[in-house]
């Protein structure tokens, strides 16, 4: 059952049950008012389209992310938060390393590419790198057991690895260009698999933000 913060039945003021689809209109009216704050410099497109990726997303996470046999609290702020386990949080990573490799291919054209050796100079591209390797493992498990919070749980600790992984490690501004294309490598291929396990989930991921 799908509760209020105060534990009790999500209804509408009038104590009814909310339609799916009034519901995901009032999540992109949220979205858009916090995308219009957070990237103002957006095109009235590009805005639209954005809000209705991260709200309809963001109430597609949720429901997805919780334990199908529990009940769970529906927050509107915390289901459109940029921090935690929420859609807002891995599209953004997504973004984020779309907006690397562009950078990468106008400054090192055709760096961020899957080929070469992977470099392990730190123990945060050893952790990504681990959790990437995961990944058919998680799927499997959805699969098997019907759970798709498991495949949210992953990309929310995928993503989380990328953002500790981007915060110790410089990838564009690294002078070796042997590790340099290596970071630019690993970047590629978390922001693949981070798309691969959204789109199971039928969430879209962007590609700014």
């Amino acid at each position: 059952m799908m509760l209020d913060k105060e534990g009790k039945p999500f209804k509408t003021r009038e104590g009814g049950t909310i339609r799916l689809a009034e519901l995901l209109e009032e999540a992109v009216v949220r979205a858009h008012k916090l995308v219009s704050e957070k990237s103002p410099d957006l095109s009235a497109a590009e805005l639209t389209e954005l809000s209705e990726v991260i709200g309809i997303g963001a109430v597609k996470y949720a429901d997805l992310s919780k334990n199908r046999i529990t009940d769970y609290v529906f927050d509107w702020d915390t289901m459109l938060s940029f921090e935690g386990n929420t859609a807002p949080y891995i599209q953004y990573a997504c973004a984020r390393i779309s907006s690397i490799l562009r950078k990468a291919e106008s400054s090192h054209p055709l760096a961020a590419t899957l080929s070469g050796d992977l470099l392990f100079s730190s123990a945060t591209e050893r952790s990504l790198t681990v959790k990437l390797l995961q990944f058919e493992e998680a799927l499997l498990a959805v699969a098997k057991e019907g759970m798709p919070n498991i495949m949210c749980n992953y990309l929310y600790e995928l993503a989380s690895l990328f953002s500790g992984f981007y915060a110790s490690s410089p990838i564009l501004s690294h002078d070796h260009p042997a590790e340099r294309q290596s970071r630019l490598a690993l970047a590629a291929l978390t922001g693949r698999v981070l798309r691969q396990g959204m789109d199971a989930l039928g969430l879209k991921a962007p590609q700014r933000m």
